[in-house]
């Protein structure tokens, strides 16, 4: 007896604990096929939400959306700019290319959707989104300063529209612009030029359409951007330049990007080249005034050189009205290479007259001696009386002597002067001066240069 009532406890047992486990599992079942169907009713939600606020008998998105507090005051829109990447800056065309992303929000009370959202749905539903920018009403944005742009729409258009439950409106698109930029290069290549991108509104005066800067950062960049043509981005802002023309006042805001040019380019690529090509023109001084070839090939390589590397100077910036700090450079370093071609050309006239100085003193002293000799002859053969008096008779028969031959000439005491005798002819003299006078003058030169001009303040003139 208590076997077979062990066995039927047993039995018992079993049978619950397998009913059991197919109600959990039938549970778990149903509780999924809900879900499911609560995932397929918030979509479904969202589709009619859709279409209760944007159905064309409620909702037409060419009017204007209402002002604050639904009266007939301005639409206020607030603006982000997020730039992306900078593709070209050009002095030349005096223009930038950049890529940014520009999100605008305003508020339209006719999208609001609150309301209809109760229970799970206000936890599910943080805002609709929509890839169709005629749907809404939009603002009639546009850049002042933009010269050509384009949108994205590789795979899809790069837009998207976020409608939020208080009826705010979120429009964010990704553009590539290349727009105008006013330099004024007279510092070039030591100056910093500021660069704006003017944000307004095509046809909404400002008493119906009012730009304004999102607070935080308004103007937001790439953690890894980098700008091209040897510039660094000095600094960034955001400003207001609100516009009156002719057919009213218009609101406008101003992204103002400061770009520093990088001297270490131009000191590499410029100002130590042309450095050597005046250094080498020195070279000059110190051969021999009648190596007339290579004293010329060597000058005339050297302008040759100066010329082409301001040439290329001038092709790479635009024709401007005044004198940049590169031309001063250029310009100057030209001018001494031409210098040191000049100057064996005097050297070359003073060697010719040395030469020529040096023939007629040898002639002026054969002449002499051949008096000397003349006179000695007349003295032995004169037959006039002598004094008889004996000092007179020697006085009579002596030489005339110079006083020069009796007082030792003065020697000048200016070391400078004293420096300079010792060189006989006047080539020489001024191949000696050259090799002081050209290198101190291009040292005082470049001290000068560099003080005036990394002291001087930019100006942007607009």
């Amino acid at each position: 007896m208590l076997l077979k009532m062990g066995l039927q406890s047993c039995v018992f047992i079993i049978l619950l604990v397998s009913v059991c486990g197919r109600e959990n599992l039938l549970s778990a079942r149903i509780l999924s096929k809900r879900l499911a169907n609560q995932e397929v009713n918030i979509r479904q939600e969202e589709t009619k939400i859709l279409d209760s606020v944007m159905g064309p008998a409620v909702y037409d998105s060419r009017i204007r959306p209402a002002g604050i507090n639904g009266t007939d005051a301005a639409t206020f829109v607030y603006v982000n700019i997020f730039v992306r990447s900078f593709s070209k800056i050009d002095d030349v065309k005096m223009e930038y290319s950049f890529q940014i992303t520009m999100r605008q929000q305003w508020n339209d009370k006719r999208l609001a959707y609150k309301d209809r959202l109760k229970g799970i749905l206000a936890e599910r539903i943080r805002y609709l989104t929509l890839t169709d920018a005629s749907k809404v009403w939009m603002p009639d944005t546009f850049f002042r300063n933009e010269k050509i742009g384009a949108f994205h729409t590789i795979l899809t258009p790069n837009l998207y529209i976020r409608v939020f439950p208080d009826g705010d409106v979120l429009y964010s698109i990704r553009i590539s612009i290349t727009c105008a930029c006013s330099m004024h290069l007279a510092l070039f290549p030591l100056d910093e030029q500021t660069c704006t991108l003017d944000v307004a509104s095509y046809g909404w005066t400002k008493n119906d359409l009012v730009y304004v800067w999102k607070e935080g950062n308004p103007v937001q960049l790439a953690g890894n951007l980098s700008l091209p043509g040897g510039f660094k981005l000095g600094a960034f802002g955001s400003q207001y330049c609100d516009v009156i023309t002719a057919t009213g006042e218009y609101s406008c805001l101003r992204v103002d990007l400061l770009f520093a040019r990088q001297l270490s380019f131009f000191i590499v690529t410029v100002y130590v080249p042309c450095s050597m090509t005046v250094s080498v023109s020195w070279m000059s001084f110190w051969l021999d005034h009648k190596a007339v070839p290579a004293r010329v090939a060597l000058g005339v390589t050297t302008l040759l050189a100066m010329s082409t590397t301001q040439a290329s100077i001038q092709n790479s910036l635009p024709p401007v009205a005044y004198t940049k700090a590169i031309d001063v450079w250029s310009g100057v370093c030209v001018f001494f290479v031409f210098s040191a071609l000049l100057e064996y050309a005097l050297v070359n006239y003073a060697s010719r007259s040395d030469a020529q100085r040096a023939a007629k003193q040898k002639e002026r002293k054969e002449k002499e001696l051949e008096l000397c000799a003349f006179n000695a002859e007349q003295i032995e053969d004169s037959s006039h009386t002598h004094s008889l008096d004996p000092l007179l008779r020697r006085i009579e028969g002596a030489q005339f002597i110079p006083p020069a031959s009796i007082y030792p000439p003065r020697l000048p005491t200016n070391r400078v002067s004293l420096w300079m005798r010792n060189f006989k002819f006047a080539a020489k003299k001024i191949d000696v001066f050259s090799r002081v006078f050209f290198p101190s003058v291009f040292a005082i030169f470049n001290c000068l240069y560099w003080s005036f001009y990394l002291t001087r303040e930019q100006q942007n003139k607009r």
